[in-house]
């Protein structure tokens, strides 16, 4: 979301302080085996959209029975009265959303009931003048906010199986002015992400972290299944205005995320004041500018500089990591993607060392776990040979990676746990590197801050 046969996936206890301390969210592991290849396979296709929709193509995802897990799962309550959702925990977005009645078959399936606006009494449509409509978070001008769909830049019709379903049918439910509040015009969305996508309209409801009131959201009535199995939404933490952290306001957040072996402990989330970062060996960096494009000012950029194997430094270019003003390049910290992708020059180089340092025979593991380089140990019980940990050097910082996080055990298979980006795309650190660090995200100072951490007694 290490021996590992398990990819995390965090699902959030009600267990919330809220005040002064601000939010603390326990998160638990849902565990799947085998999952490398799933993961694998959500992240490339994650990567190849975002390309997609940088270049102005239509971006569209597959659809499969099997579950790509990797994700982290908070639970929301929303609504009057509330009602709980798990929804994926995403820094690489900014869009809140859950699923909403009524909902045809281009729902997905989850195990909670449907959110239906017209149960609440809370509900209520986002104006058109708001702040927070998708468009102009997006910095979007050829918007349309009518009872249909939003059209930025060029016509961008979701499937004909999402087009309109008939909420007017509803109750009339009515807000504070009397007005019927679901026949209103409403901000409507097709919001895209690597392997898919949801549609319908953005709202205002009640959020239930000691009664938040009026947090922008989606209501989707229609949505690509593969991404959000196990969900009911998702959960933005991006760096838009739409997102959790921007719309409470928290000046900062963090989070540890227990080790993969570990199948009885709860990791942590925590935004607002409560998020400080006071363990050993803190190392800070800052965020990058992001470029003033809709498709990445979302992402929390850093400076790579360059990367080490135990002592050796690796022959990576300088502008390897470099962020460009068109938004290409660069590398940003992705809660949302699982293994880490590295732009060619800098992949082949972490590929050459290790393999340098490993002496047991290469194996093609790319149908069993979609990564490049893999080896056959010679029994299940066999333990993988000592690695030096890997630092990636960043401005201002080094973050220490140890061997069995960027090292993946499953089937009898010991893998490179990062996958070779060759087509221009940001690279990614994801969140299978991030295991056992308490990472601080500090909006106010604009720094990222991490520090080597046992998430199992945070």
């Amino acid at each position: 979301m290490a021996s590992l046969t398990v990819l995390i996936s965090l699902v959030a206890c009600a267990t919330l302080a809220t005040g002064a301390a601000g939010v603390r969210v326990e998160l638990t592991r849902v565990h799947s085996s085998p999952f490398v290849r799933d993961a694998v396979r959500r992240d490339i296709h994650r990567h190849a959209a975002r390309r997609l929709a940088a270049s102005g193509d239509t971006v569209s995802a597959p659809t499969r029975k099997d579950t790509a897990m990797g994700e982290y799962l908070m639970t929301l309550a929303i609504g009057t009265p509330p009602l709980s959702y798990p929804a994926i925990a995403d820094t690489g977005s900014d869009l809140i959303w859950t699923q909403c009645a009524p909902c045809g078959d281009q729902c997905f399936n989850q195990s909670t009931p449907l959110y239906n606006p017209a149960n609440s009494t809370t509900f209520s449509n986002l104006p058109c003048d708001s702040p927070l409509s998708i468009c102009a978070a997006a910095s979007l001008t050829e918007c349309v906010c009518r009872s249909g769909f939003y059209f930025p830049n060029r016509d961008l019709e979701p499937p004909a199986s999402a087009a309109r379903f008939d909420w007017l049918a509803g109750p009339n439910r009515s807000n504070r002015t009397g007005s019927r509040r679901l026949r209103k015009p409403w901000w409507r969305y097709n919001y895209t992400y690597g392997t898919g996508w949801t549609s319908g309209v953005q709202g205002f409801e009640t959020f239930t972290f000691d009664s938040f009131p009026g947090i922008a959201f989606g209501c989707s009535n229609a949505s690509s299944g593969h991404y959000f199995n196990g969900s009911s939404g998702l959960v933005g933490l991006g760096r838009g205005s739409l997102s959790l952290v921007s719309q409470l306001g928290a000046d900062k957040f963090s989070y540890c995320l227990t080790p993969s072996q570990d199948t009885n402990s709860t990791s942590t989330l925590l935004l607002g004041p409560s998020a400080s970062l006071n363990d050993t060996g803190v190392g800070s960096t800052p965020f990058i500018t992001s470029p003033d494009m809709a498709l990445t000012n979302t992402f929390y950029y850093l400076n790579l500089t360059g990367i080490s194997l135990g002592t050796t430094a690796l022959s990576i270019p300088a502008d390897a990591f470099s962020l460009t003003a068109n938004g290409t390049g660069g590398l940003f910290i992705d809660s949302g993607t699982t293994v880490t992708s590295l732009v060619d020059a800098a992949y082949q180089q972490v590929r050459a060392a290790v393999l340098s340092l490993v002496t047991l025979p290469t194996t093609d593991g790319s149908d069993a776990t979609g990564l490049d380089l893999c080896f056959a140990l010679p029994s299940l019980t066999w333990a993988p040979p000592a690695l030096p940990s890997m630092m990636l050097h960043f401005d201002g910082a080094d973050m220490v990676i140890p061997a069995d996080s960027y090292m993946i055990l499953e089937s009898g298979l010991w893998c490179l746990a990062m996958l070779n980006n060759t087509d221009g795309e940001a690279s990614v650190l994801g969140n299978y590197q991030q295991q056992n660090m308490h990472i601080l995200y500090d909006i106010s100072q604009e720094t990222l801050s991490f520090a080597p951490a046992n998430c199992s007694t945070f």
